[in-house]
């Protein structure tokens, strides 16, 4: 819940994944394992990124709605009707 742990893995996010690109590649190119077989770990460690940015983020202060019955401002109690309107009927 620390906006300096939150920084840190926004910071910490390309540098990770440009070490797993590195990894894979070297992997490939050691015969171990082919990169078109291994691009899903791509995907799968920038949603464990995504989620641990979550986690670490401050929530969001969540705004009570309005009470029933109130109006778009403090003090509403209705539509507004000047004073002598008649609803456009005629004396």
């Amino acid at each position: 819940m620390n906006s300096r742990a939150g920084m840190f893995v926004q910071a910490a996010r390309g540098p990770v994944l440009l070490i797993l690109v590195g990894v894979l590649f070297a992997l490939q190119q050691a015969g171990v394992l082919d990169f078109m077989r291994s691009w899903p770990l791509l995907i799968i460690a920038i949603g464990v990124m995504k989620l641990i940015e979550r986690m670490v983020a401050a929530p969001v202060p969540q705004v009570p709605p309005p009470p029933p019955g109130a109006g778009p401002y403090a003090g509403a109690g209705g539509p507004y009707t000047p004073s002598g309107y008649n609803g456009g009927a005629t004396r």
